[in-house]
């Protein structure tokens, strides 16, 4: 059990240091240790000031805390985690808050104890945020990009405070780490908080370290690879990305909803290739039908490994 919440929180962190620290480290604003360090801290705060409420959904509001035990949590647990290294085996971001709400789902359909009325606003929170990234992001971006002599007052004021716009980047990449330390925690600890394994301060304090080991083993390739060679983000662009997204990851932790972050973060970087490159072409891209692809299976994965496990293991 706790080799499980520790494997799936490190996943958790080495995938969740890109999108936050990719731009500064790229940038050469901050060297990995420093990265590392600031990701954990900002985590940590997230968790124990935000947390509680996702914590609250996952544990008792989707099923009844009355049928989770020890050995229900873990099949939760290892549901979600073989659903996620599938979706890094492909190459595609999956959200943990995903995978994490279809294994409870899989347990709560096995155990015929599913709330469904949960998901009248979950669902639609679902589907209005990532658009709301989306809209913001474009709407901005739109504003700025290409340059032009309406703008051009504007990367005037850029460059001439160019000290200040990287110490501002580097508060933008705290301030993501906090909004996926207010949301992503609660996904390794609910399970375990409905079965009464841990209480959910504590369990938000002992885990969310580990995002930071996950991060410092796991997330210095991730680092390279979207800082330097991949992501075609440049600093301004990647501070609209993590500021936009993380506003309403927060915005959703405060509302107790389990929230996908990767897919904020993905439909906010899809509205800036829109604004570079067109709807047509971002639309078409292969990466763009392989991630709608993957983000609609996988979750449906969890669920169905969840409830397969537990009919093989555990008696109703």
């Amino acid at each position: 059990m706790t080799f499980v919440v520790i494997f799936f929180a490190m996943n958790m962190g080495g995938s969740g240091i890109a999108p936050t620290f990719s731009a500064v480290y790229g940038g050469r604003l901050i060297r990995k240790r420093y990265a590392v360090i600031l990701f954990t801290v900002f985590v940590i705060i997230g968790a124990l000031t935000l947390g509680r409420g996702v914590v609250k959904t996952l544990s008792q509001g989707i099923i009844s805390s009355s049928v989770l035990n020890a050995e229900t949590a873990l099949i939760i647990l290892t549901s979600a985690t073989m659903s996620l290294f599938l979706a890094n085996l492909l190459g595609i971001p999956e959200s943990t808050s995903m995978v994490t709400v279809g294994a409870v789902v899989g347990a709560g359909l096995y155990f015929r104890q599913l709330q469904f009325k949960i998901f009248l606003w979950l669902i639609p929170l679902w589907i209005i945020f990532p658009i709301i990234s989306f809209i913001t992001t474009f709407y901005i971006y739109r504003k700025i990009y290409p340059p032009s002599h309406k703008n051009l007052w504007l990367y005037e004021k850029i460059f001439s405070n160019e000290k200040e716009l990287r110490f501002l980047a580097v508060l933008v990449s705290c301030y993501g780490a906090f909004a996926v330390g207010t949301n992503n925690v609660a996904n390794a600890i609910g399970p375990l908080v409905g079965a009464k394994i841990i209480d959910p301060l504590t369990g938000l304090f002992l885990v969310a370290p580990f995002f930071g080991l996950g991060a410092l083993i796991f997330g210095k390739e991730n680092l390279e690879t979207f800082g330097k060679e991949v992501v075609p983000l440049g600093l301004i662009t990647s501070n609209i990305v993590c500021l936009v997204t993380g506003t309403l990851l927060i915005i959703a932790s405060s509302l107790g909803a389990p929230f996908p972050y990767v897919q904020l973060n993905a439909l906010s970087i899809f509205a800036i290739s829109c604004v570079k490159d067109g709807h047509r072409f971002t639309l078409s891209h292969h990466i763009t039908k392989k991630t709608f692809m993957v983000w609609t299976l996988t979750p449906l994965l969890s669920v169905s490994v969840s409830y397969l496990l537990l009919t093989l293991f555990v008696k109703r």
